[in-house]
């Protein structure tokens, strides 16, 4: 990975804010001695196993669990009548009973909807004998034909789900009346439909946890491997009906999550409530093939575009119309918010005026859920639309982004679906971008290859990315920052770190507002911290930051109140540094913030008049609406024409995140999503077969990009720093969101003599010599 000199001036000094330190989790990690959920092992612990169904769509005609539960070593088998009636709903805590529209059940109930629905939970002594129960089962199906064309949904007169009478989940619309006589009176109008296949988010560690119900306690501890513990606190709440208070959620080590582990899904559900009913400890670990059928899928979509250009090609109004796949249980228990997703359509280009309709369908596939870039269908579709539209119009797609990218000085602005930007530096980061690839350059060879039958492509994507959305339970987050005797440092918090650096983050915000070493910040999350929504929707360096300078900004003062007592000094004339509070000029005045803290602690007399003893804050953030970052993507790529292979050859971002915390974790944030994003536009996919089977259940048909596929990621960084405390902006998911169109458009690049312009996802050598063979064909005729 490389990085390009930071393209303004730098923010004020600090000295561990802005700092490549290294990640103070990486130890543990590194050698092997993380703590995650199946290390977790309690006496008299029970393991657990989903019986999972084989079909589709399919009538229960009967299931006997004799035989199964009959089996030495296993100690219940669990169906829907045991378990169902427990849970009102599946929804998330973040949303009201009333959006709640899918079937509350747990178990498949009467019937199943997706291969994978889990039909049976088998309790045993290990997860060896539990497997061999579920071999003993007995089940009876009558098959029913599937839905699983999500573009039929609509109109399939067989139903997922019976009771709701419909497979349409929702409908929204927007129309804007001058949309139509502005398409009709562009010099050029084009329609295109651009679709995106289903992916997989595949953590290494995949989804687990232990409960153990305490009776005699009247509590529930659950180890979890999640992005949200408290999350997981209200859910098991109210599926368990206990009040909070008797819910803990421990928090350890996670090995990724992408999005996965925010909400409940139905397993965890189900092996909550058979604890309960067991009254033994229960583990229960998704193997790969569980993970790859069972678990949230997510980026099924449809989206078709007519964009208009007048004689200057500058947009002049677009219409869109998407739709999107649920499955048959989408995470967190509601289908997607299309609105949202589809107010984000305009991204980083003046497109004055805006229509747009969009839905979901329920289908008998796995449920959709979160996964990184959840913005990511609109900025496909919107990129490939400009670079289709450069090529009617014959004019590089890079002079047809210049035309339309939104400048400084049109801000602030507000686009057509009413987000107002400020802040952001679309037309800067593309030309950083350009610039560290000489784009004038990779033109010339691009020419001088092709004549020795060489066919090179450049890419382009840019987007504007919402982080941090400071409504609801994502908009808040507490934190409290304690000095402890000894003058070490303990910061609490409710996220869910799961690779993001939040340990060493944290430390460098917390150590920078009290002035001490950052090797004496310990971060703690879980049970016992302050309620947070966890970690998503890139919210972490903004919210959590946040909250963690406002707390260690409260026990700042109170430090300065009690060494001015101390060194009869006025406040604003101390100084800290390196956890010693000294007079300014007269630093042989002075006492450390340790000697401060036992003062506080153990000696209340010497505390000024009307005091408190302890030095410790608490404190919430609340975000601002919305906070906007910015990239601009290029990669240039050669495809072998006889083969289908697809090779990058140098992948570039420039990135404006506001002011970094951390550059290198900055780094690796933005390398690891583009990585994701290469995987999915080129390898990833998990499609289904007419009969709803899906035809990736292994990691042999689930293709994972290596190090190999995956060239040098060089990074480069534009500086504007948002309106929140720090200047910091959200980083998490951009990667993810601008690689694949970006890969899409440098293939289509390459391939434009053969006049080939793929639309869809992925891009395997299959597809490439698929795609040459019907242009030459349709030459050929």
């Amino acid at each position: 990975m490389t990085t390009a000199e930071t393209a303004s001036a730098p923010p004020e000094a600090a000295r561990f804010v802005g700092q490549s330190i290294r990640r103070v989790e990486d130890k543990r990690l590194v050698t092997g001695h993380g703590r995650y959920v199946d290390d977790v092992v309690l006496p008299g612990m029970f393991h657990v196993a989903f019986a999972r169904s084989d079909f589709a769509r399919a009538r229960i005609v009967a299931l006997d669990t004799t035989a199964a539960a009959a089996l030495p070593g296993v100690h219940a088998v669990f169906t829907a009548s045991e378990l169902n009636h427990h849970v009102d709903s599946l929804r998330s805590s973040m949303v009201t009973a009333e959006q709640a529209i899918v079937p509350a059940h747990v178990l498949a109930d009467g019937d199943v909807r997706f291969v994978g629905d889990p039909i049976a939970l088998v309790v045993a002594d290990n997860r060896y004998l539990a497997e061999d129960a579920i071999d003993l089962l007995d089940v009876e199906y009558e098959a029913l034909l599937p839905v699983v064309d999500f573009e039929q949904a609509a109109s399939d007169q067989n139903l997922v789900h019976p009771e709701l009478g419909t497979n349409v989940a929702g409908v929204e619309h927007s129309t804007n009346a001058g949309v139509a006589p502005a398409l009709a009176n562009a010099a050029v109008v084009v329609t295109e439909t651009f679709r995106q296949h289903r992916q997989r988010n595949m953590p290494m560690e995949t989804r687990g946890l232990v409960v153990d119900w305490q009776p005699y306690a009247e509590r529930v501890d659950i180890w979890a491997s999640t992005q949200s513990p408290h999350e997981l606190t209200l859910t098991a709440a109210r599926v368990l009906n206990l009040g909070e208070h008797q819910v803990r959620v421990h928090m350890g080590d996670v090995g990724g999550a992408f999005g996965q582990k925010v909400f409940l899904g139905r397993d965890e559900i189900a092996v909550l409530l058979a604890a309960r009913a067991v009254g033994r400890p229960l583990k229960w670990i998704e193997d790969r093939r569980e993970n790859l059928i069972a678990a949230n899928s997510a980026r099924v979509d449809r989206t078709t575009v007519t964009m208009g250009l007048d004689d200057d090609a500058r947009i002049v109004a677009a219409e869109i119309d998407q739709l999107n796949d649920s499955g048959a249980y989408p995470l967190g228990g509601v289908p997607a918010n299309s609105n949202n997703l589809v107010s984000m359509f305009p991204g980083p280009y003046a497109i004055p005026l805006m229509s747009w309709s969009a839905g979901s369908v329920f289908t008998n596939t796995s449920g959709r859920g979160a996964y990184r870039g959840p913005w990511q269908m609109e900025t496909v579709a919107r990129e490939l639309m400009i670079d289709t539209l450069a090529r009617r119009i014959g004019m590089d797609p890079l002079e047809l982004r210049r035309h339309n990218v939104i400048r400084q000085e049109d801000l602030p602005y507000t686009t057509a679906t009413g987000n107002v930007y400020e802040r952001i530096s679309p037309a800067e980061t593309l030309e950083q971008a350009v610039a560290m690839l000489d784009y004038d350059a990779f033109r010339v060879g691009q020419t001088e290859a092709r004549l020795d039958g060489r066919y090179l492509g450049v890419g382009l994507s840019l987007f504007i990315e919402p982080t941090s959305k400071g409504a609801g339970a994502l908009g808040n987050e507490g934190a409290v920052v304690r000095v402890e005797l000894d003058g070490s440092v303990s910061v609490y918090m409710g996220t869910g770190s799961h690779g993001q650096g939040l340990e060493t983050t944290i430390a460098q915000v917390v150590a920078d507002e009290l002035g001490i070493d950052m090797a004496v910040v310990a971060f703690h999350q879980g049970h016992g911290s302050p309620y947070g929504f966890g970690t998503g929707g890139s919210r972490s360096a903004v919210i959590a930051g946040g909250a963690a300078r406002a707390a260690a900004s409260g026990v700042r003062q109170q430090i300065l109140h009690l060494a001015a007592h101390v060194l009869e000094a006025g406040p604003e004339d101390l100084r800290i540094e390196l956890g010693v509070v000294s007079v300014a000029g007269t630093p042989t005045r002075s006492v450390s913030v340790a000697e401060l803290a036992r003062t506080a602690y153990t000696q209340p007399e010497a505390l000024p008049p009307d005091t408190a003893p302890g030095l410790e804050h608490s404190a919430r953030y609340q975000a601002p609406p919305v906070t906007f970052s910015n990239a601009a993507h290029v990669c240039t790529c050669e495809v072998d024409v006889n083969t289908g292979i697809v090779t990058l050859l140098r992948y570039l971002v420039s990135e404006d995140c506001g002011v970094m915390i951390n550059p290198m974790i900055v780094q690796g944030q933005i390398a690891g999503g583009v990585a994701q994003g290469i995987g999915g536009a080129l390898f990833e996919h998990s499609p289904y077969d007419t009969d709803g089977n899906p035809l990736a259940a292994t990691m042999l048909d689930y293709l994972i990009p290596t190090s190999a596929e995956i060239p040098v990621i060089e990074i480069g960084h534009i500086v504007t720093p948002s309106d929140s405390p720090g200047g910091h902006k959200g980083v998490g998911e951009g990667g993810a969101i601008g690689s694949p169109p970006c890969v899409v458009n440098a293939v289509n690049d390459a391939l434009s003599p053969f006049g080939v312009a793929f639309t869809k996802q992925p891009i395997t050598p299959n597809a490439v010599l698929r795609a040459l063979d019907e242009v030459r064909t349709e030459s050929a005729t």
